[in-house]
């Protein structure tokens, strides 16, 4: 199994790092004044588990603490956080369901809801193409503060949240632990929520299993998988498959892309996606491709939370593709015959996307609430 230990980090405050070496800048030969210098702090190594997905990619401006990854799971549970002290992150994004919501929208301090349905907060570090479905959020700092603000969501202005947890000692001494000195920041709450996020791995499926060898699939879910992968070709129905690798595929069950995967035609789409961001007709319709991994943890589906169900899902690629401008090509490639997946087979898909759930991840004490 693979673990990576976020090495130990001596940071000095007031002090300039470069190479190695500590770096005073001075006025000609007039003695530096250090008065206000903080001394050394020393955060605790971070032992990261993946088991046998690749190396991740951690920031090198915030590598994972102990301390950091800490203080970000109690902010990431925090009411505290939201306008009236009802709601906290951890409401969106439930351990139980993979850290997503079950409802269509979630709704919001004031009752009210939103018109996007959350999406799962897992395997972070292997993202590479921005967050929310749109992709508004440059880095997973940026994401953690926009709920928040969004009067919608959480209703809460980032001054208030700072006076609010500079009014809790528990805070102020975390902070200090975390980051040298009790000084409470939007910066540093953002930093420490994205070391949490980037700390919830999810590697432990019945799928990741079998690749292991340490367990094997029934007869459907072999079958499932062997649809799963296998590419669609209408000239050869007996061998044809679902395809769902072309846009779901490598150890995330995902490709790091924006897609429009037909679920309105141009005169019924209602959220330009992506569009909304780069401003790109190009991009109109076009949503962050999700992992699959947990999905049968993970309803409803699509970033509306229009399908209920997976059988729901399956049906809509098997008969249901609607065509638009900017839809994929293979999709479209698929709306003459659809995928002629019959009952069975759309069973055994099922079955196959069931062994994708890691159980180890939503019972994990590493991630439940600290209060």
């Amino acid at each position: 199994m693979n673990k990576i230990q976020i090495g130990k980090s001596i940071v000095f405050l007031g002090i300039g790092i470069y190479s190695g070496a500590v770096i005073f800048l001075t006025d000609g030969c007039k003695k530096p004044d250090h008065s206000d210098l903080q001394a050394p702090f020393e955060t605790t190594p971070y032992t990261l588990e993946y088991g046998k997905l690749p190396d991740p990619n951690i920031p090198e401006d915030n590598r994972l603490t102990k301390e950091g990854v800490e203080l970000g799971r109690m902010l990431f549970y925090e009411r505290a956080l939201s306008g009236d002290g009802t709601q906290a992150c951890s409401d969106c994004h439930r351990q139980k369901n993979a850290f997503s919501d079950t409802a269509q929208f979630s709704t919001g301090i004031a009752g009210t809801m939103g018109t996007r349905q959350a999406m799962a907060v897992f395997n972070m570090l292997w993202n590479s193409n921005e967050f929310f479905w749109d992709g508004r959020a440059h880095l997973l700092r940026d994401q953690s503060l926009m709920p928040i603000q969004n009067p919608v969501e959480m209703n809460e202005t980032l001054e208030n949240v700072v006076t609010k947890l500079e009014a809790m000692d528990s805070y102020t001494g975390m902070f200090e632990k975390a980051f040298g000195t009790k000084t409470i920041t939007p910066e540093r709450i953002s930093l420490a929520m994205e070391q949490f996020m980037n700390s919830i791995v999810s590697y432990n499926s019945k799928f990741d299993q079998v690749q292991a060898g340490q367990a094997k699939f029934t007869p459907s879910e072999e079958k499932g998988r062997k649809l799963f992968f296998a590419e669609y070709n209408p000239a050869f129905p007996d061998i044809t498959g679902a395809d769902c690798a072309h846009c779901h595929g490598g150890f995330n069950f995902e490709n790091d892309r924006y897609m429009n995967n037909g679920l309105d035609d141009g005169g019924q789409m209602m959220d330009m996606g992506r569009e909304e961001v780069t401003h790109d007709m190009m991009d109109r319709g076009k949503f962050k491709v999700p992992s699959l991994r947990n999905i049968a943890l993970t309803p409803p589906y699509m970033h509306d939370g229009r399908f209920a169900t997976l059988e729901e899902v399956v049906d809509h690629y098997n008969t249901g593709i609607h065509n638009s401008p900017t839809l994929d090509p293979a999709l479209k490639n698929t709306m003459s015959t659809g995928l002629m997946l019959d009952t069975q087979e759309k069973a055994d898909l099922i079955a196959f996307l069931k062994t994708l759930s890691d159980f180890t991840l939503v019972n994990d004490v590493r991630y439940s609430d600290p209060h």
